[in-house]
Formats: structure tokens, C-alpha cells, sequence
């Protein structure tokens, strides 16, 4: 095999249709687009959603729900990876930073302390909420709950 009998597969490629090139083509005249209407005419654009007058389907599914505008999203860390955290880098205070750079969190996140897990060494935490179930477990240890 060499470069200059390479051929497409056979049945792949195929001849563009020709419109409005006279009555001899087989598709002058309307040019395959029918009569009338707005498909027949230049420039129609058809808009997202349409459905030829039905009524759409985003009109038809009724809505529900409320989106509270207000909300505060909070990135939750439980007591077990703070636990993990302390004994892995040997830390007697864990804050912003230090979650940063374990890659638990973003530096736009807000950070919520949840009891989930077991604390077993003293530890200061620092974040901007906590459950009261982790504060009472923080402080059983010894150690501070600081809110930021």
C-alpha cells in the first residue's frame, strides 16, 4: 500500500445536492424546499424550542421548587479528616491554610466543621461554622472552636 492508491471506503463519501440549477436537475424550481411556508423562505431560522405552534415542551412541564437567594453554600470537613490531618502533619492548630493546603478546599470557600468521625488528639480549629455536636467534641478534647 502506498500514498497514492489510498481510497476512501466505499460508500463514505458522496456528491454535495446541487439545488436550483434549472428544471433539468431535478430540483430547480423549489429548489427541494416545498411551497410556501417559512421553511421555503431565505433566511428562516428555526428557534430553539419550537415545536410549529404546539405549545412547547419547557411551557408544557409545569415548575416547582425555590431557589433561595440568600443561601449560604458552606464546604462541609468532618472531625475524622481533621483527626487525620492532625496526625499525618503532626498540627496542633487547623485553620483555612492548612485544609488549602491538604487540597480539601478552595481559597473561596466558606468551611463547616460536622461531628462526623472521632477526635482524639487536642486540636484548635479554625472555620467559619460548626455543628454543635463537633464544638462540644472539639472542646470535650481541649481544644478551641474559633469561628472566622
Amino acid at each position: 500500500m502506498e500514498l497514492y492508491n489510498l481510497q476512501p471506503a466505499a460508500g463514505s463519501t458522496h456528491n454535495s445536492k446541487r439545488v436550483g440549477r434549472g428544471y433539468g436537475s431535478g430540483k430547480g424550481r423549489t429548489s427541494t424546499r416545498g411551497h410556501k411556508g417559512a421553511k421555503a423562505r431565505s433566511g428562516y431560522k428555526k428557534k430553539i424550542g419550537f415545536e410549529g405552534g404546539q405549545m412547547p415542551l419547557q411551557r408544557r412541564v409545569p415548575k416547582f421548587g425555590f431557589k433561595n437567594i440568600n443561601r449560604v453554600e458552606y464546604k462541609a470537613v468532618n472531625l475524622g479528616f481533621i483527626q487525620k490531618l492532625a496526625e499525618e502533619k503532626n498540627l496542633t492548630k487547623i485553620g483555612i491554610e492548612e485544609l488549602i493546603a491538604a487540597g480539601w478546599v478552595n481559597k473561596n470557600q466558606l468551611v463547616k466543621v460536622l461531628a462526623d468521625g472521632e477526635l482524639t488528639v487536642k486540636v484548635d480549629v479554625e472555620a467559619h461554622a460548626f455543628s454543635a455536636t463537633a464544638e462540644a467534641a472539639i472542646k470535650e478534647k481541649g481544644g478551641n472552636a474559633i469561628k472566622l
